[in-house]
């Protein structure tokens, strides 16, 4: 019996030092969020602004592979938060436009590899809705690849290799004016996915979320 309070002891205190990598959330609202999100019905998900970057690079890597690291892992993030949405869509006052046709309208607009320099209600008339969801996703690895294996072994979770910072903001159609916004750091472990990821950044995002009835 002591053996297993030790053990348990130790696990709590380990997640406790993991989680206190984690700020808490710094959240904007309009004062006009209230009544944007009565007249909202549709809502796009725009791909995410993704940097990764190294405390010291993995062997063998290059720019270029990172360069196409964040390139994919954007659209597995906005694929995962849509995802994440659409199963709970009983939840939303609102629905979500699906990922391919929002992809699909901003290539054939020409802008899909320049968001940055198109106005959010440039993007709205683009994508034919009421409000664009704008994300960006900044990792920065700094732990191991071995230690978090190890972690990972000995106590059935990954401590984290790394942090990073979500930004998340809601811009409207009629002069792009930013709704809403939220901006939360977060650990990171070696084993998680862009949807595992995605998963996890969307519970923090809670009843936070405009959205939400």
């Amino acid at each position: 019996m002591k053996k297993l309070i030790l053990f348990a002891s130790f696990c709590i205190l380990t997640f406790s030092v993991f989680a206190q990598g984690e700020t808490a959330k710094q959240i904007f609202k309009s004062p006009d969020l209230a009544s944007f999100v009565l007249k909202t019905k549709t809502v796009a998900i725009l791909p995410f602004k993704v940097s990764i970057s190294y405390k010291k690079m993995p062997k063998g890597m290059t720019l270029d592979q990172i360069k196409e690291n964040e390139i994919a892992e954007s659209q597995q993030m906005q694929q995962g938060m849509f995802t994440y949405l659409l199963r709970k869509s009983d939840e939303y006052s609102v629905s979500f436009q699906e990922v391919d046709r929002t992809n699909a309208l901003l290539k054939k607009a020409g802008v899909f590899n320049s968001l940055d320099e198109v106005t959010s209600d440039s993007l709205c008339k683009i994508l034919n809705v009421d409000a664009v969801i704008k994300s960006s996703w900044n990792y920065a690895k700094t732990g191991s690849e071995a230690g978090a294996i190890a972690s990972a072994l000995l106590l059935g979770f990954s401590k984290g290799t790394g942090s990073g910072q979500l930004v998340m903001q809601i811009n409207d159609k009629a002069e792009g004016k930013m709704m809403w916004r939220m901006s939360k750091e977060m650990n990171e472990g070696t084993f998680s996915s862009a949807s595992e990821l995605m998963e996890r950044m969307m519970r923090k995002v809670g009843r936070v979320f405009p959205f939400e009835k």
